[in-house]
């Protein structure tokens, strides 16, 4: 993940789905400087770690299941 988009997750109000070796996490606080993210499982806030920020994954909501959708063009 890239820095400026771990920035933008942070100061968000809404929750992003981020994750960081396929668990989903809470970013804290980015270290642009260093290139890392304070972040913690989002089932265990007790457990803060600092990562990479390229060990961060923004799971996108238009990701496939497996369910294939076909436009087809309407001709006139």
């Amino acid at each position: 993940m890239n820095t400026q988009r771990a920035q933008e997750i942070t100061a968000s109000p809404v929750m992003a789905n981020v994750t960081c070796d396929g668990v989903p996490i809470y970013i804290q606080h980015v270290d642009a400087d260093a290139g890392t993210a304070r972040i913690y499982p989002l089932d265990q806030p007790g457990e803060e770690q600092t990562v990479a920020l390229s060990s961060l994954t923004e799971v996108s909501p238009f990701q496939s299941d497996g369910i294939s959708m076909l436009c087809t063009p309407q001709h006139e």
